[in-house]
């Protein structure tokens, strides 16, 4: 049977990983945020999932506004980086687990979650850059990756009680599964953060470790948090974090936190990190 792990929320800032391929993480700007990542590339290297289930949105690469699928799974064997612009990151190709992913595709579908499957795309900074974070520069990426893809980008998106229930029909999926393995599961994007308009550059450190508070200890309430509350507090681009109530839904109720790393800025954007495990 499946073994889960445990969970992570972390942002997926482009800039991140530009930081990771050009060696500027040492650099007196971006030192302080890479060194908060050590513990939490040690916890991957100490539990060596299998299988991560990366939870994250699409940024124009793979899709665009002429197709908007609500909740996406890709069941490919494997998946290239994309080009964003600028060619490619020069990470190594993603590989898929097909075999898990059509077990997640049917089980949630079959649950009432209408999954759109994808059998070849290539996948952009949204779900690359958490590898980068929670893996360094490996040759290879050290797990097979499932990538579930969310819309945050055109109104509307699901809301974050939505993306909580998903994340307990992924469970309900991984403890049905046959086959012996152990996995992780990755909610990214945010924290708060906006690319334009008057409120560009807003940081909201309050309500971002608010939101890491309740979501340890009260995700249900997290859930709660409307779109138009995300926007308000958090920016347009806040919204990115009911992606992380698709990881928190597929833990148990009572987690323990194991980790937190909170810094600004990263870019123009408050980038954090937790790390969650299963409660007995």
């Amino acid at each position: 049977m499946v073994r889960l792990i445990g969970g992570v929320g972390t942002s997926h800032v482009p800039s991140i990983g530009a930081a990771v391929d050009h060696g500027k993480t040492q650099e007196p700007y971006w030192k302080p945020l890479f060194d908060g990542y050590g513990p939490a590339r040690q916890w991957m290297k100490d539990n060596a999932p299998d299988v991560v289930i990366i939870v994250y949105n699409d940024h124009a690469s793979a899709f665009s506004l002429d197709l908007i699928p609500t909740f996406l799974i890709g069941v490919a064997d494997e998946f290239p980086p994309a080009d964003e612009g600028y060619g490619p990151r020069e990470v190594p190709t993603v590989q898929g687990d097909s075999k898990l992913a059509w077990h997640l595709a049917e089980s949630l579908i079959l649950d009432e979650f209408d999954m759109t499957v994808a059998n070849k795309m290539t996948v952009d900074h949204g779900l690359t850059v958490p590898l980068s974070i929670l893996c360094d520069q490996p040759e290879i990426w050290p797990c097979k990756v499932i990538p579930l893809c969310v819309n945050v980008i055109q109104y509307p998106p699901p809301t974050g009680q939505r993306c909580y229930k998903l994340g307990k029909a992924i469970r309900r999926a991984l403890d049905a599964y046959d086959e012996d393995l152990s996995v992780a599961i990755f909610g990214t994007g945010g924290m708060s953060h906006q690319l334009q308009g008057e409120r560009a550059g807003i940081i909201n450190q309050e309500f971002d470790n608010d939101f890491l508070d309740r979501l340890s200890a009260d995700p249900e309430s997290v859930a709660q948090i409307s779109h138009a509350e995300y926007i308000m507090e958090s920016g347009s681009e806040g919204i990115e974090m009911v992606m992380w109530m698709i990881m928190r839904g597929a833990l148990n109720d009572k987690v323990k936190e194991v980790y937190r790393h909170y810094h600004v800025p990263a870019s123009n954007t408050a980038a954090g990190l937790i790390i969650l495990e299963n409660a007995e």
